[in-house]
């Protein structure tokens, strides 16, 4: 093809064929059953399946290699290509390549983004949208020869391999996380830097308190006793804020729900810093969100302006700043959280009281090994960023390539000649 000569292009209708074969009653329980809610939005391999036994309206009657594609609200982007025989949701298209059509090209054309706004577009209702295959058969697709559709169906898949297995990793770190952290807050690290061994299995390790089983070397106390002072955050009027302001205002929405905060999302204030003195954070103040989602826990590192908290965050400083990052983890976790939960009180809107949590009594270990505990669970916290940073980058790639490699703009022409 020159330079200047357009790719090849033919009807949506010309790369696939509608199944419109459907089934109510003889069907086999057996078979696996597909509805809307086993495809992700945008993604490329089925999340599940229920029996056929489950279902017991009409459904359609689909083959492995078929590409199974969401009409109804099409804006969620549900599309995937079939592993086995089944029966699916008559909400979902059955879409079967025509002959000289590689399956998995078929598929990746359906997922364009060219395709998914046409859906869009043609999508007829107000609650419940649904397209049909006669507004999309004669959308104009790229459609280059089959050797060169298997090429193209190959670096894309080659990729969502990859995406695949960072997925995998990624979810087997935060179940690692989830289990490390519940061994550490309760059996802490010892001497020589390793886990204690459970309590059940060596039972003179540990002692019992007011908060169940804990470590012979640990002490409990009052949070209160660990903090140096607390503080609600100050209340800015609306017209405070200005984006131009030489002060940041830390709110609860600021912060994820494993309390990271996010410096960008901040808004700034036209408020004299010398004014809100003592309400400034330091590094290793903890801020509580006290109302709305009660109980969410950060620590505060810095940043390159000061920084006040929000009216619905409580600050709290420690006396050891060392301490912070373990209670931060602590008041997250499903041991310490229930804790702050039970001290929200009111009624739509509950709130918690700064004075009842410096009153809860927490576990405490020494300063060195909260050090040790909070390393552990930071060093899986970078692994895990680590490897959400890679899989959003093969996502932007896996975008990327899409639009050039499935819209002609780039072809992968040269590679087949070469081979």
């Amino acid at each position: 093809m020159s330079d200047h000569e357009a790719p090849p292009c033919c009807a949506l209708s010309t790369v696939v064929s509608p199944v419109d074969l459907k089934i109510t009653v003889r069907k086999d329980p057996t078979r696996p059953y597909v509805g809307l809610e086993n495809i992700l939005s945008r993604g490329t391999h089925l999340v599940g399946w229920s029996l056929a036994s489950s279902s017991i309206s009409t459904n359609s009657v689909f083959e492995a290699g078929d590409v199974l594609f969401g009409k109804l609200r099409p804006n969620l982007r549900k599309c995937v290509i079939a592993p086995f025989d089944g029966y699916c949701s008559t909400d979902i298209l059955v879409l079967r390549p025509n002959i000289d059509i590689d399956p998995s090209f078929a598929g990746k054309v359906l997922r364009t983004e060219r395709v998914g706004a046409a859906a869009e577009m043609t999508a007829v209702g107000t609650k419940m949208p649904r397209t049909s295959w006669k507004h999309l058969s004669e959308l104009k697709v790229f459609c280059p020869v089959r050797p060169e559709q298997s090429k193209i169906a190959h670096v894309l898949d080659t990729l969502d391999t990859v995406i695949h297995e960072t997925e995998a990793i990624i979810a087997k770190l935060k179940a690692v996380k989830q289990g490390l952290l519940h061994d550490l807050l309760t059996r802490g690290i010892d001497a020589n830097g390793e886990l204690r061994p459970p309590q059940a299995e060596v039972p003179r390790l540990y002692k019992e308190s007011p908060l169940g089983w804990i470590p012979k070397e640990w002490a409990y106390k009052t949070f209160g006793a660990l903090c140096e002072s607390s503080a609600f955050g100050p209340r800015f009027p609306s017209d405070a804020y200005d984006e131009r302001g030489p002060i940041a205002a830390l709110r609860t929405t600021d912060m994820d729900g494993e309390g990271n905060i996010s410096l960008a999302t901040m808004p700034r204030a036209a408020i004299s810093p010398a004014v809100l003195a003592d309400h400034l954070l330091r590094a290793g103040d903890i801020v509580i969100s006290r109302s709305g989602t009660c109980g969410v826990t950060g620590v505060f590192a810095w940043h390159d302006i000061p920084v006040v908290p929000g009216a619905f965050l409580i600050r709290f400083r420690m006396h050891d700043v060392h301490f912070s990052r373990f209670y931060r983890r602590y008041f997250n976790s499903v041991k310490g959280r229930p804790y702050l939960e039970r001290l929200a009180v009111g009624g739509v809107q509950k709130n918690i009281k700064g004075s009842d949590v410096l009153s809860l009594l927490v576990p405490t270990p020494s300063t060195a090994e909260a050090v040790a505990i909070a390393e552990r669970i930071e060093a899986i916290e970078a692994h895990t960023e680590a490897n959400q940073q890679l899989l959003n980058k093969l996502e932007l790639q896996k975008a990327g390539l899409m639009d050039d490699l499935l819209t002609g703009r780039v072809r992968v022409t040269p590679l087949l000649e070469s081979a």
